[in-house]
């Protein structure tokens, strides 16, 4: 099954996981990504210092490759980080741009929903900038839904680039799971 191909990431992984994330969130030309930031953020999206302080800061997560073999190309990434009554994060979801058009994603979702399933998730959260209305359609198609809730953009903090807006701010989207989903 598709959800056995996720593997836990490891050191060796994080350069890959680090050029991945600039190219899909910041790439640019022919090769960028549908869902790519341009216009909103610019300048890196990862480097190594704030790859290891999110691990580091958040021991209970799970940083997730896709590979379709042992040792190929990394194909995405996905982190799940548990946070309590069943509830589990989703974050630094990616897929390689030049690959997109296989339907990667959608697979790649369904694994990463099975993979909190199984160890105890029946909600999946996370945040999207407000304005990424294509992406918010891509996550409303499989099943999330908008909680009413919001989260402020880390003015001042340009770890993750620097915003070319002054509007910016997240939607949090959950989906339930249910047994349905997941049989066994």
């Amino acid at each position: 099954m598709l959800w056995m191909l996720l593997t836990p990431a490891v050191e060796a992984d994080y350069e890959e996981i680090i050029e991945l994330a600039n190219w899909a969130y910041r790439g640019t030309g022919a090769t960028a990504s549908w869902n790519m930031e341009a216009g909103v953020l610019e300048g890196q999206r990862m480097n190594e210092s704030l790859l290891r302080e999110d691990l580091a800061g958040r021991p209970y997560g799970h940083l997730l490759t896709y590979r379709e073999e042992p040792g190929g190309v990394l194909l995405g990434t996905a982190w799940l980080d548990p946070r309590g009554d069943g509830v589990w994060y989703l974050g630094l979801f990616m897929v390689r741009p030049d690959q997109q058009n296989r339907q990667l994603g959608r697979k790649l979702l369904a694994a990463a929903e099975r993979f909190a399933w199984d160890r105890g998730g029946r909600r999946i959260r996370m945040t999207v900038l407000q304005i990424r209305d294509t992406l918010i359609g891509w996550y409303r198609r499989r099943g999330y839904g908008a909680s009413g809730e919001t989260e402020p953009f880390p003015y001042g903090d340009d770890r993750f680039g620097r915003p070319l807006r002054e509007d910016l701010y997240f939607v949090v989207l959950e989906k339930d799971m249910d047994s349905d989903e997941f049989p066994d």
